[in-house]
Order: structure tokens, then sequence, then C-alpha cells
């Protein structure tokens, strides 16, 4: 099996942590205010972790490119949160996080219009399943 197949499914059983776990921590409490609580603990361990990660020759290698870029994505990461934090306080983790994952369908449309990837009838199928799969969970 390929190291960012690992990878990808590791992030996946995290994200599913994530979503029950913060679901506990906003009791109490907004979802803004749990947001904020939580991505604060985020920062510190990012940081933490590339002081181990990241050497201090690539930080050179960095450019305004790359600056407006992760930014941007920066920024489309913290509208998902507000809004996923929004959702997550007052529904169920379990359609709120299938609802969310969504997002794979519009990666898949962005992948090819944007990034030109080669997608492959599998994957559309898959898109669509999950398409469909989204349609029966939203509606009640």
């Amino acid at each position: 099996m390929k190291t960012w197949v690992i990878y990808a499914v590791v992030s996946m059983v995290f994200a599913g942590l994530t979503s029950v776990i913060a679901k506990l921590g906003l009791s109490g409490i907004s979802g803004e205010l749990g947001l904020t609580i939580r991505t604060c603990f985020v920062f510190v361990m990012v940081l933490g972790f590339a002081v181990f990660a990241v050497s201090p020759s690539e930080i050179s290698a960095v450019t305004r490119t790359n600056y407006f870029w992760l930014g941007l994505s920066a920024a489309t990461t913290t509208l998902s949160w507000v809004f996923y934090y929004k959702a997550l306080k007052e529904g169920d983790v379990s359609t709120i996080a299938l609802i969310d994952k969504g997002s794979i369908i519009v990666a898949v449309f962005l992948a090819v219009f944007i990034l030109k990837e080669n997608i492959t009838p599998k994957t559309i199928l898959g898109a669509g399943v999950m398409l469909v799969g989204l349609l029966i969970i939203g509606k009640k």
C-alpha cells in the first residue's frame, strides 16, 4: 500500500474522532467559543510539530505564491470550520459529518477544472453515489 493512502486513512480516522470529541467539548458553550479554543490548541500543536518536521533551510524556499495560496486555503478552512461548528452545536454529528464529507464532490469537480487532473469513470461513479447518499441523508 502506498504511504499516502495510509496517511489518508489515518486522517480519516482522526477526522471522525474529531467530530465526536468536538461535540462533547461544545457542551455548555457556543460553537464559536468552542472553535476558538480548539483552534488555539491546533495552532500550538502544529507549531510544535513544525519545530521537529520542518528544516530551517526549507523556510527560505517559501514564495509569495505559496503565501497567497496557503493564505487562501486558510480562509476557506476558517469558513468551513465556522459553519461546521455552528452545525455541530445544533445538529447530529452523524448527519453533519456525512454532509461535510460532500466536500469530496466539490474537490473532485475542482481537481478536474482547476488542476486539470484526469478523473476516471470509477471516480465519477463514486462521487455520484456519494451525492445520491448525501441527498438521501439530507432529506428528512
